[in-house]
């Protein structure tokens, strides 16, 4: 996953940047089981500072935010898409609930896909997902997304072999599309060890007040773990591409989790550098009119 680092001039080795050391690697196979899931590669020293340097971040976010917003007013189509993916517990909504918190909320749009309904069963498997993609300017965050139909579809055969190994090519070129039409596609695995999800989900069964997110199917859908990890094993081998390349973020500690997709998403907002458009009026002339009516 992590590319050696450049040398400056004197020699030394500079330090890759995060999304190097997270990136899929393109056109290669794919084995979960060789990356460590509680893994902290290019993150801070420990939790404690993992969660000041991510407050620290979040002000920043805010910032670009709101510039990116300010420059959709004058044309700017740029939008940015984060799309969540991992195995029930890797910590979807809790990325939503700590990263996205960060943001203002009326610039985001997030959706959480759960099943098909009658209606969306009746279109296009991307049709959904064209609906709720976010407008220029905002903050777009998918709980799950297109992926599902390459990965439960392709675990519980709800679609024939064909018709899956079809979808891979057709989710290349609709993300193409997007990043055509000036989306900042940025998506993450939360990657999940097996003993990790058991300790979760006895934490939820051991506490009342979490009895709420347990889901009894939860514990059917743990014994198809191998098929799953070969289904997101073949997804993110044909689907990283080098306009939507998707990252493997380490999700045994929450705290890393949280860090580094704030960081991720940090560098992508920082690399559009979005600019707050110049006015369109003589700003002198309603600066005196404004003085002048007391």
């Amino acid at each position: 996953m992590a590319k050696k680092g450049a040398k400056h001039k004197n020699g030394k080795k500079k330090a890759p940047a995060l999304g190097e050391l997270l990136r899929v690697p393109a056109d290669q196979p794919v084995d979960l089981s060789s990356y460590d899931a509680a893994a902290t590669p290019g993150g801070p020293a420990d939790k404690a500072a993992g969660l000041k340097d991510t407050a620290r971040m979040g002000e920043h976010l805010a910032d670009l935010q709101e510039r990116l917003w300010a420059a959709s007013t004058a044309g700017d189509r740029r939008r940015l898409l984060l799309v969540l993916q991992g195995m029930d517990t890797s910590g979807k909504g809790g990325t939503v609930k700590h990263v996205i918190g960060l943001f203002n909320p009326s610039g985001c749009r997030i959706r959480a896909f759960k099943a098909p309904t009658p209606e969306e069963r009746r279109h296009d498997f991307l049709w959904r997902i064209k609906r709720a993609l976010p407008t220029p300017g905002e903050i777009g965050i998918f709980d799950r997304s297109h992926y599902e139909d390459v990965l439960i579809a392709r675990v519980r055969e709800l679609a024939p072999h064909r018709e899956i190994n079809d979808r891979y090519g057709r989710i290349n070129r609709f993300e193409q599309s997007l990043t055509d039409d000036g989306v900042t596609v940025v998506k993450c695995f939360l990657h999940i060890s097996y003993d990790q999800q058991r300790r979760r989900l006895l934490e939820r069964l051991d506490n009342p007040d979490k009895h709420w997110k347990f889901n009894p199917g939860d514990i059917e859908e743990r014994a198809l773990w191998p098929a799953y990890q070969q289904a997101y094993e073949t997804a993110l081998a044909r689907c990283t591409t080098p306009e939507a390349p998707w990252y493997l973020i380490p999700a045994d500690r929450k705290w890393y989790r949280n860090w580094a997709i704030t960081r991720l998403l940090l560098d992508h907002l920082t690399a559009l550098d979005p600019q707050y458009p110049k006015a369109d009026f003589d700003v002198d002339a309603f600066r005196e009119r404004l003085l002048s009516a007391g």
